[in-house]
């Protein structure tokens, strides 16, 4: 073969391969990535191979078979030892678009600040024995002052069952062959969270594991929808994502339950005190940051109204009008609506067609405008009703699609997202641990990357999962392919950033402060010895 027929080929075979991956979105900047961004990101693409072929591939006596990308909680003990894991820590990451409130603070924390108030009282259904503690779920309650428990333990056998205790003296006599103090504390946290057992074991399957991810949000739900809790949890939402590199956040909020309770232990707390207590605590973080010279690094956060899809089209109207009553008084906190729960059991969107009409005709006549950012297209289902969830997301109008992992399956709507700016807020390790995909070389996120639809990579339930802040969802999405590299990971940030619902001057703004925590984050990077 003549050496012009091999350099022929070759010559074609680069330009097939540039053509393919030119409808990447970071290849769009390409022109303007600077020479120390192209040097970080061959920096990062050399760390990732080298710990591919020594840290991953060593024996680790509790992970067997680990692999970059593997199922996250069985190796995220492995991936805290990366130094990608340490430089992804310090990346600047734009915008976190996609994370339930009541799942973003860590559990052990939300348990600390719930010991500070003595209003706490917890409650069983069940004898407490150690073969039901991971199914014998805590209920908790604020409770009023006169009806304070002076009931002293809730694993004696005296313990009349379904009575409140208080939550110091349930932990300080919870029984020693249940682990004591500790043992009370592993109980608590244990359900607010999912663990490798659960996930990979007892639970896995899609339906079971959702089982066990509901059953989460009911416990935590009695511990954060407490007024004095309920502003503490949101700061501690805000600091540990800024902490996380994170500038700007949309969070969903429940808003199912019409009140939580007040600091007197009554349900009388209405929605418009929820947002004017994220209003104020959203001012003080940006205060602190400001006094400390930081300012940049955090641009704010909104809201997304959110409800659960099993309510009727006629109680959705009450929830609908008070979106757009909470819109019209805080017009810069309520980013949009979405309707939320498992898609693959709970009602499809059509169901809320008309209610869902005829909101966007009302917001013309109140003057407001509120865009859906609807979740859709969370399952493995081809043609079920979650599926088709995605094609009323978008002929609805929906900004962005909330997860969308069943997208992949639909040419047209891939290219009507690409085309028309349509987001995809993906959430690579929830996406793992509720068992759409085993491990993230198998999730569908590099075709959607290579179709050219703008991606936000986002964390969904932290609180959960254990990946607190994106650090985590960068590190197994960079692990797992060799083809993303540092400068795809900036391109999704400044997308999370472009695709959020800041308002154009906000937005910009955003983008600049941004821009310059990447020329810092590529120049730490260009400084590190390989």
């Amino acid at each position: 073969m003549s050496s012009n027929v091999l350099a022929e080929y070759q010559a074609q075979r680069a330009a097939l391969i540039h053509d393919d991956r030119s409808l990447r979105r970071e290849y769009s900047r390409a022109h303007l990535w600077s020479d120390k961004e192209i040097e970080a990101d061959k920096i990062v693409r050399r760390i990732r191979t080298h710990e591919a072929e020594t840290i991953w591939k060593e024996d680790h006596p509790s992970v067997p078979h680990p692999f970059p990308g593997m199922e996250f909680l069985t190796g995220k003990s492995i991936i805290m030892r990366t130094r990608l894991f340490e430089i992804l820590s310090k990346m600047p990451k734009g915008a976190l678009l996609h994370a339930h409130l009541d799942a973003t603070v860590n559990a052990e924390y939300l348990l600390e600040l719930a010991f500070k108030h003595p209003a706490f009282h917890v409650r069983v259904h069940e004898p407490l024995t150690a073969s039901n503690l991971t199914t014998n779920l805590p209920e908790f309650r604020a409770l009023p002052q006169d009806q304070f428990s002076d009931v002293g333990c809730l694993t004696d056998a005296s313990y009349a069952l379904g009575s409140w205790v208080s939550l110091h003296n349930a932990r300080d006599s919870f029984a020693q062959e249940l682990g004591g103090k500790e043992g009370f504390d592993k109980w608590v946290v244990g359900a607010m969270t999912i663990n490798p057992a659960e996930a990979y074991g007892t639970h896995n399957t899609i339906t079971k594991i959702w089982q066990k991810f509901g059953s989460t949000f009911i416990t935590s739900t009695g511990l954060i929808r407490f007024e004095p809790v309920f502003a503490e949890y949101i700061r501690q939402f805000f600091r540990s994502s800024i902490e996380d590199g994170i500038s700007y956040v949309e969070a969903r909020i429940n808003f199912l339950y019409k009140h939580m309770y007040g600091a007197d232990g009554q349900e009388n707390v209405p929605h418009r005190e929820w947002l004017v207590m994220f209003d104020r605590v959203l001012n003080e973080v940006r205060g602190e940051m400001a006094q400390q010279g930081r300012a940049n690094e955090f641009i704010g956060a909104r809201i997304i109204y959110s409800t659960i899809r099993f309510i009727t089209p006629e109680e959705l109207e009450w929830y609908l009008e008070d979106c757009i009553a909470l819109k019209k008084e805080f017009p810069h906190l309520i980013a949009g609506f979405d309707l939320v729960g498992d898609e693959n059991v709970l009602k499809p969107l059509i169901y809320y067609a008309e209610p869902l009409l005829r909101f966007q005709r009302r917001q013309k006549e109140e003057g407001v405008d509120i865009p859906f950012i609807f979740h859709a297209g969370e399952t493995l289902g081809d043609g079920t009703e979650a599926d088709v969830n995605l094609y009323d997301a978008i002929l609805l109008g929906t900004k962005r699609i909330g997860h969308g992992y069943s997208l992949v399956k639909h040419p047209k709507l891939i290219e009507t997202c690409r085309n028309k700016g349509i987001a995809v807020e993906v959430c690579p390790i929830s996406n793992e641990i509720l068992r759409l995909t085993s491990s993230m070389p198998m999730h569908p996120l590099p075709i959607l990357l290579n179709y050219g639809v703008p991606v936000a990579l986002c964390s969904d339930d932290p609180a959960v999962f254990g990946n607190m802040g994106l650090t985590y969802d960068y590190y197994q999405v960079l692990a797992a392919s060799e083809l993303t590299g540092l400068n795809t990971l900036g391109a999704l940030a400044r997308d999370s950033i472009e695709f959020s619902t800041l308002e154009k001057e906000e937005k910009e703004r955003a983008l600049v402060c941004w821009e310059q925590r990447w020329g810092e984050f590529i120049d730490y990077v260009v400084a590190l010895k390989e």
